[in-house]
């Protein structure tokens, strides 16, 4: 299932106006009969694909027979999906739901073969994948893409940060970069934000050899209980964010079976200091 819903606090609004149309005993026929909406409205609003009004929830909850303590808490909840977040101002170069999901998830979970994670990115590091990537980029959008993947690093320095583990290959820690001095900055980087108490990264090593991790990255963002888990795989053809619990589920099952596989965070950050010292 391809995720569109562009929050988490959006999504929880849909279900909670749909949990209350099926307790009043309502069919979307007859809400929508009796809000003077079209069917169609109905199944947008339930289903995240459209934001509501708050005078649309007002509405919404006077037909369903809503307590008064509910109804103010679901407007609320309305008005605070409607908040704009730091990623808005980047909305020229940042695509998709993936940062908003970011910001709003209480723990992170991201498998990387091949990169280091984004929200570990040193802004040279970053620079590089990203004019790499779009080498016809002019300076200034070059700049701003920058920017933005920097501010996304907020995310893990915030009062109320996620959980991140983050698991990478070896070959990403120890891939040359130019110039030189690039992945030392790198990886003191990932070295300094492995104290953060919230922080948890380990290396796979090659010795690992062949295993269902090469077949690419994946991160799955968990939220609060009520909120279901979110799966993301990118690629240059595209992103999927999968909300289904099969697939999320099989997500979740791989990154324990390549946490089990991978060095403990103490061997890991042993490892890293000693590729860091190669570029002394």
């Amino acid at each position: 299932m391809v995720l569109k819903s562009p929050t988490v606090r959006h999504r929880r609004l849909g279900r909670e106006l749909r949990k209350l149309r099926e307790e009043a005993g309502l069919l979307p026929e007859a809400a929508a009969k009796q809000l003077g909406w079209s069917r169609q409205k109905v199944n947008r609003l339930e289903n995240a694909r459209t934001m509501p009004s708050a005078t649309d929830v007002a509405d919404i909850c006077d037909l369903y027979g809503t307590d008064s303590a509910t109804k103010a808490g679901l407007i609320q909840l309305c008005k605070d999906a409607r908040q704009r977040g730091w990623w808005t101002a980047y909305s020229d170069v940042l695509a998709g739901s993936y940062v908003v999901l970011e910001a709003e998830a209480t723990a992170i979970r991201t498998w990387e073969p091949l990169l280091i994670p984004g929200l570990l990115q040193s802004e040279g590091y970053a620079r590089t994948i990203i004019q790499g990537g779009r080498p016809e980029l002019e300076k200034a959008e070059l700049e701003r893409r920058v920017t933005a993947r920097m501010t996304r690093k907020i995310t893990l320095l915030s009062a109320n940060a996620p959980t991140f583990h983050a698991l990478i290959d070896e070959g990403a820690v120890r891939r040359h970069a130019s110039p030189a001095d690039l992945m030392a900055t790198q990886l003191d980087e990932i070295l300094q934000v492995m104290d953060r108490p919230n922080v948890t990264i380990q290396v796979m090593p090659s010795a690992a050899g062949l295993h269902l991790g090469l077949q690419g990255s994946f991160s799955v963002l968990s939220f609060d209980p009520e909120d279901p888990s979110v799966g993301y795989t990118g690629s240059p053809g595209g992103d999927l964010y999968l909300e289904a619990a099969t697939p999320v589920n099989r997500l979740m099952l791989t990154f324990e079976r390549l946490t089990a596989m991978a060095l403990s965070p103490e061997q890991s950050a042993d490892l890293i200091a000693a590729v860091r010292s190669d570029y002394d």
